[in-house]
């Protein structure tokens, strides 16, 4: 099965990337023989397979360049984060109250009040003047229509009429209102046409009890009356004065307030200051007198806004139909109903009201306006109505809060559109309510074309993340079945474009909407709804108590079931999805937990562990079983029945790291149950000894997942821990005491039962230890190992558990005890110290690489053992000895033993099969010849060398060492997991063929930025991939030339600064990478001898850095480094001295000797297949994967000696060619098993393998070199060597083969570097540069290098710091050899 972690970016291959390029007869070289281009070791017909063309042509995948990766794994600082969006109305308010004052005094006109003749009469579309009915009669229908125009805005709301009221009524109706609405919202509508205009200072008029005099109402009086919140409507003359001088008594109530709260703090004070206005017109602007319009425009735009929108459009425009004023009462429908034409042009104008408002007003204004309040939305919607209708008949409304200008906003025609479809069909429509004839109704398109227009704005993908203008009509769209699918849809697409879209989405409404369709039990629904709900959780986590009623959370937990159906093929996807919905909701919420908590639950959870095809779907099953039964006892003990803990054991070796992870998070909520019997001690014991093995995983996300789990047991069974540190602690002061080479001497005195230190102290010998094969005693030695991770952060975390413990140790009745044992490490450490060889590094040295450097002083709080004892002398001592074994010296370090193994008894066994020599194998040939060629250099490093940085991952953070550390270790994995999208997974909608990629905050409908046309990353891959192109193009053809031409042409020459022990360029950049004798790393621009950054691999002093390559060249380099200590790290932005960043760091060789001798570490970079072989002074090869970061094969190397060389076939990846240390050359197949993999075995060579590779391309020649200087071509099918090279009579110290050409060139012990073909013919030599005092033909070739395209090679000498870069001449070299 395919491994499912497939890194992203796909980017086509370069079609001689690697494989040969064929070329007519008449463009071969004339020079050299090339046998018809026939390739060696039979892959010609092979690599002429379509299945071979087909993988040319496939994408060439990234690897390390997954989110896990970018982002180290830990989620985004919440502190830079911008905060979250309050969607919630915490302060709703309802409109409870409605005083209707109208003020008409029919037959009586105001004395400031001039009407026209004709003139406008309707109140409330009834004619006052009507002769056939009393004016008191007149008047209480007026009310009562009034009453029921608002009624249709707000049902609940208590209306009370009050018919020309007084003054005492006035206040007596006021004061009623606040005192029945309590802390709600009153309305108090004024109709003020039968009164004076408001006076200059706002008061408005009433009558006395006789109605013989009009009498003031001062708006000081009116809100001591009313009070806040509140909603005021005045329609009437001159309306603007009111609003222009509300705010003046409004601040004169507020200073009364503030006065009496200083004289009494307690006092009960009426608030002012919440309050809305309408007006109908400005301060000095009369109403509309128009006869064809009604007398209470304002009021009829407020309450009717379809009647009178539809006249008003009648009146403005030539309808050509015999429609009348009177047919406008008799369209049909009710505005309740959506599918008749009323009902749809109600539909259409909230929906355009409520898209102009969001459009024009800010979002707190619209949110209070439009949201807050049932009615005061109604008011407000139909508010913009009246500005547009009023503003045409010479009047301005005005509101407080004032509202921007909306009347000329374009969305208007789109109404006038409406309501011309309407009145177009409206003859039609009441012929058939006549009886004449049949007729169905044309239903707008208004909501379809407003759909089209969004899709269009997601279809160019939310430029400047700008707000879509049809958010709000997608939300009224949800209300119709018939467009509900389409805009769930679109709503879906809006969602996937981030937080930022969720958040406007959330602050438009749409909540109750999503939350009502849980309810629904259409199926075509369900995969969008999933969806959305999964990208609205990721963002706000306060729905839990939502889900919670109506049990909407049952709609996502019976999805997760494997036999509910959904309707599309991807299923799986969206059970991952609706996994993590129900995470979300169990997560911190005991509630959810409980009503969540079933064994159907978690058995569906532990089957969806069995789908290797969704990744996805397998994290979020671990995790949502880790929210479930996380702090649930009752929910851990239903997993131990269904054997849950030991079904994510079993995810320890999953091909995805993320699932690993996820795996641990679930196994670390489970530990804690609070009635620790021996039952659940056990059960604890054997998941923590189980998922030891994780302890060596490849990826570092998953190692400090492993160490949260570890500082959860540790805290869980801390006592244990007390016990396993001292002693621990003992045995380090009894290696001390007693070297290995005196182990085997103490051990075989049976009688010597106990050891005195020098203190007179008496200690037991490890067979006496309390926890001797203990879960606890491996954990802590697998702690002490993790403590010097090549990760910071893992060795961080790992320190932080061990600084806990100590600290506990030293504060516990062994603190004496222990401190004892502290000051003899202490001293022993320090003695031998003074007697070692300068050249020999300390180990304690081994922890400062890779850890903080304390202060040589710490205090109790600063170290992990406190007071006199400092980490670089005795517990650095201590975990290099229980990580690599004897603290005496490098020479002497061990590999960490298993757990359970003894360490004194294993490190003595190691050091005895350490010491056996090579020459034992082939014990006739001298011992030099199975010895590295460079066994006896001495580098003359300069004093001055400069230590360059250590490159940190990306979101790493050093503890602050003077706060004593907390246990149990914090995860953040599960809000990375919320944070990332997760490569592998594909959404494909069944009904609208959108095809995603998942999850939950990033955007996932849309490519990804390097792969979407037109994109700033897409752009800069073509460029590059056009770029490599044309390298190929031009440097293919000068391969025949090259086997013929002189290599001596000078084009690059650079000072490194430091002796260049490995170069290497880059394929298509102008890179060359030079790592020295130490530990550091320098980029160069070769073209323009310039370099361009500096940087240290980080690896303990004492190693060197064994192997380094580009990794990823087709695209976006990463650098790869291979150090002696085992360890392998990635860099990314390698050129860049400022923003180089560490990527992986990872121990590939757990067993490995740190050492700057022998053949320490050799990889092999596989890039097609992205594997990584690794050997080196180890009895196996290991295979690790890139894309799952864990081993897969341990191939045994079956020699005793060491591995110094790999190469391996680049194309189909099977075939490896190993060199060893005592001359033989092994050839392995990855497709048998690994015991049998060795399939040939070529003993020619006599000597130590300097090197052995395999061409890229060309005829895929296979050359090696031994230490004498032989070289041989080789076909794996053949049992001896094709050709046998004499290339150097002294040592062989270098060979380098050109990957297309057919030459290579090695490196002499005399200074010399020679040029060949593969036929053996000497080309040329060159020596390097080196300073004319310094000039010595004895002085050996420290390193070479081929360009892999270019004719170019690089090389420098020992004890010299210069860098030399030669190319070849275009026509034919010389036959005779120099």
């Amino acid at each position: 099965m395919t491994a499912p972690a497939v890194p992203r970016r796909p980017l086509i291959r370069a079609n001689t990337d690697h494989g040969p390029r064929r070329q007519s007869p008449a463009k071969k070289s004339n020079g050299l023989e090339e046998e018809n281009w026939e390739l060696r070791h039979g892959w010609e017909d092979q690599y002429n397979s379509n299945e071979y063309l087909s993988l040319l042509s496939s994408a060439f995948y990234m690897y390390y360049t997954d989110k896990r990766h970018e982002t180290g794994g830990n989620p985004k600082d919440e502190d830079n984060s911008p905060p979250p969006q309050e969607w919630r109305m915490r302060d709703r308010l309802k409109t409870v109250s409605a005083a209707l004052a109208v003020c008409l005094n029919i037959g009586v006109d105001p004395p400031d009040v001039v009407k026209t003749n004709p003139t406008a009469k309707l109140e409330c579309w009834i004619d006052p003047s009507s002769p056939t009915t009393a004016p008191t009669k007149t008047m209480e229908q007026i009310c009562k229509k009034l009453q029921e125009q608002y009624e249709t805005l707000s049902i609940r709301t208590r209306y009370k009429q009050y018919l020309d009221p007084s003054v005492d009524e006035t206040k007596k109706f006021c004061t009623s209102l606040r005192r029945n609405a309590k802390d709600e919202r009153v309305l108090f509508h004024y109709n003020g046409h039968g009164v004076p205009l408001p006076t200059q200072s706002g008061e408005i008029w009433v009558f006395n009890k006789n109605y013989t005099q009009y009498i003031p109402v001062s708006l000081y009086d009116l809100q001591l009356w009313l009070g806040a919140p509140s909603l005021y409507v005045y329609d009437c003359s001159h309306a603007g004065n009111i609003i222009h001088n509300f705010d003046r008594f409004v601040e004169k109530h507020e200073a009364e307030n503030l006065e009496a709260r200083q004289r009494d703090p307690n006092a009960q004070l009426q608030i002012y200051n919440d309050n809305i206005q309408l007006a109908a017109c400005g301060k000095s602007e009369s109403l509309p007198t128009n006869p064809d319009l009604p007398a209470d425009l304002f009021t009829c735009c407020l309450t009717t806004p379809i009647e009178i929108a539809l006249r008003f459009f009648f009146l403005e425009n030539q309808i050509p139909s015999e429609i009348t004023l009177k047919d406008l009462k008799r369209v049909p429908g009710r505005l309740q109903e959506r599918r008749t034409p009323l009902g749809e042009l109600n539909w259409i104008f909230t929906a355009i009201t409520d898209t102009i408002a969001w459009n024009i007003l800010p979002r707190a204004l619209f949110k209070k306006l439009f949201r807050q309040d049932l009615m005061v939305a109604a008011l407000f919607r139909n508010f913009l109505l009246s500005e547009r209708i009023m503003r045409a008949n010479h009047c301005h409304p005005m509101s407080s809060p004032a509202l921007p200008e909306t009347h000329n906003h374009p969305l208007w025609q789109s109404w006038d559109l409406a309501l011309e479809m309407v009145l177009s069909q409206l003859p039609a429509m009441l012929a058939s309510e006549d009886g004449n004839g049949q007729y169905e109704y044309q239903h707008s398109n208004f909501f379809s074309e407003q759909l089209t227009a969004f899709e269009v704005y997601l279809s160019q993908g939310a430029p400047e993340r700008k707000a879509p203008d049809q958010l709000p009509i997608v939300l009224q769209v949800l209300l119709s079945q018939v467009h509900r699918l389409r805009a769930l849809i679109l709503l879906s697409r809006f969602l996937d474009l981030g937080p930022w879209a969720v958040n406007l989405a959330l602050s438009i409404g749409i909540f109750p909407y999503v939350l009502k369709l849980l309810q629904s039990a259409a199926q075509e629904l369900k995969p969008v709804m999933i969806f959305i709900w999964a990208r609205i959780l990721a963002v706000d986590r306060t729905c839990q108590t939502d889900l919670l009623k109506d049990n909407g959370y049952q709609y996502f937990v019976t999805v997760l079931h494997p036999q509910s159906g959904i309707p599309v093929g991807n299923a799986s996807e969206h059970r991952a999805m609706s996994a993590f919905i129900v995470a979300m909701f169990c997560r911190g919420f005991h509630q959810g937990q409980v009503v969540c908590l079933s064994p159907d639950l978690i058995e569906a959870c532990l089957n969806h562990l069995k789908d290797g095809e969704n990744p996805l779907l397998r994290q979020w099953s671990c995790l949502c079983i880790s929210t479930l039964w996380a702090d649930f006892p009752d929910a851990k003990w239903a997993g131990i029945r269904a054997l849950a803990h030991q079904r994510l054991c079993e995810m320890a070796l999953d091909p995805v790291p993320e699932v690993r992870a996820a795996a641990l998070h679930a196994l670390t909520s489970f530990i804690g149950i609070p009635d620790l019997t021996e039952q659940v001690a056990q059960i604890e014991e054997s998941i923590a000894s189980t998922i030891l093995v994780m302890t060596s995983d490849g990826n570092s996300m998953v190692r400090k997942e492993l160490l949260v789990f570890f500082s959860t047991f540790v805290k869980r069974y801390e006592n244990k821990f007390l016990v396993v540190a001292y002693e621990e602690m003992a045995e380090e002061r009894e290696n001390l005491l007693h070297p290995v080479s005196d182990v085997k001497s103490n051990m075989s005195s049976s009688s010597r039962q106990e050891k005195h230190t020098p203190n007179g102290n008496v200690s037991r010998t490890s067979r006496q230890r309390v926890s001797k094969n203990s879960v606890q005693g491996s954990m802590w030695k697998h702690l002490l190992i993790m403590s010097v991770d090549p990760h910071p952060e893992t060795a961080q975390n790992a320190s932080t558990v061990i600084d806990y413990v100590h600290g506990k140790l030293l504060d516990s009745a062994l603190g004496p005890q222990a401190q004892s044992i502290i000051d003899d490490i202490v001293r022993l450490t320090r003695r031998p110290a003074l007697s070692r060889p300068p050249s020999t590094a300390p180990l304690s040295k081994l922890t400062q690489t890779s850890t903080s450097t304390l202060n040589p002083t710490p205090t109790k709080s600063e170290g992990y053992l406190s007071l006199s004892m400092k980490r670089t002398a005795s517990v650095a001592a201590s975990l290099k000895h229980l990580a690599f074994g004897s603290p005496s010296s490098v020479e002497n370090t061990h590999p960490p033993l298993p757990p359970s193994r003894n360490v004194t008894s294993g490190a003595s066994q190691q050091q005895q099969s350490h010491q056996r020599q090579p020459s034992q194998l082939r014990s006739r040939q001298p011992a030099e010849w199975s010895r590295p060629p460079d066994e006896h250099d001495h580098t003359s490093s300069s004093a001055a060398y400069q230590q360059a940085n250590t490159p940190l991952p990306r979101g790493f953070e050093a503890r602050d060492r003077k706060q004593s550390p907390e246990m149990p270790l914090r995860s953040g994995f599960f809000e990375w997991s919320i944070e990332v999208e997760h490569q592998h997974m594909i959404s494909a909608y069944l009904a609208y063929c959108l095809t995603c990629n998942q999850y939950f905050r990033e955007p996932q409908m849309k490519p990804n930025e390097p792969d979407e046309p037109g994109s700033d990353d897409y752009n800069s891959r073509l460029w590059r991939r056009v770029r490599n192109e044309q390298t190929l193009a031009r440097t293919q053809p000068l391969k025949g030339i090259a086997g013929n031409s002189h290599w001596d042409v000078a084009t690059g020459f650079f000072n490194n600064g430091s002796q260049p022990m490995k170069i290497f360029f880059h394929q298509f950049e102008e890179h060359l990478a030079v790592t020295d004798d130490r530990d550091g790393i320098c980029i160069w621009n070769w073209k323009h001898s310039a370099r361009l950054s500096r940087f240290s691999n980080g690896n303990p002093a004492g190693s060197k850095i064994n192997e380094a390559k580009f990794i990823n060249e087709d695209d976006q380099a990463l650098l790869m480094t291979g150090s002696s200590d085992g360890v392998v790290k990635i860099f990314r932005n390698y050129e860049s001295e400022k923003h180089v960043e560490m990527v992986s760091a990872f121990r590939a060789l757990t067993d490995l000797v740190p050492s700057n001798k022998n053949a320490g570490l050799v990889f092999d970079w596989q890039q097609g297949q992205g594997k990584l072989l690794v050997a080196g002074d180890v009895k196996v090869i290991r295979v690790w994967n890139a894309a799952t970061e864990i081993c897969t094969n341990d191939i045994p190397a079956r020699s005793g000696s060491c591995v110094t060389s790999l190469t391996s076939d680049q194309v189909a990846g099977n075939v490896f060619v190993a060199g060893f240390g005592d001359g033989v050359v092994r050839v392995f197949d990855q497709r048998l098993k690994p015991t049998s993999a060795m399939v040939k075995a070529w003993r020619e060579h006599k000597q130590w393998i300097t090197n052995v590779h395999m061409q890229r391309g060309g005829l895929r020649e296979l050359v090696s070199g031994s230490r004498n200087g032989e070289v041989k071509l080789w076909d794996i099918r053949m049992d001896g060597p094709l050709r046998t090279i004499q290339a150097s009579k002294d040592i062989l110290r270098t060979l380098s083969v050109h990957e297309h050409a057919p030459v290579f060139a090695t490196g002499s012990e005399r200074h010399s570097v020679n040029f060949y073909n593969v036929n053996g013919t000497f080309l040329n030599n060159v020596e390097p540069y080196s300073r004319f005092l310094q000039h010595n033909r004895s002085t050996p070739i420290a390193t070479t290098a081929f360009h892999p395209h270019r004719m170019m090679l690089a090389c420098s000498a020992l004890n010299n710091n210069h860098v030399n870069v030669f190319t070849c001449h275009d026509g034919p070299a010389g036959a005779p050899e120099g």
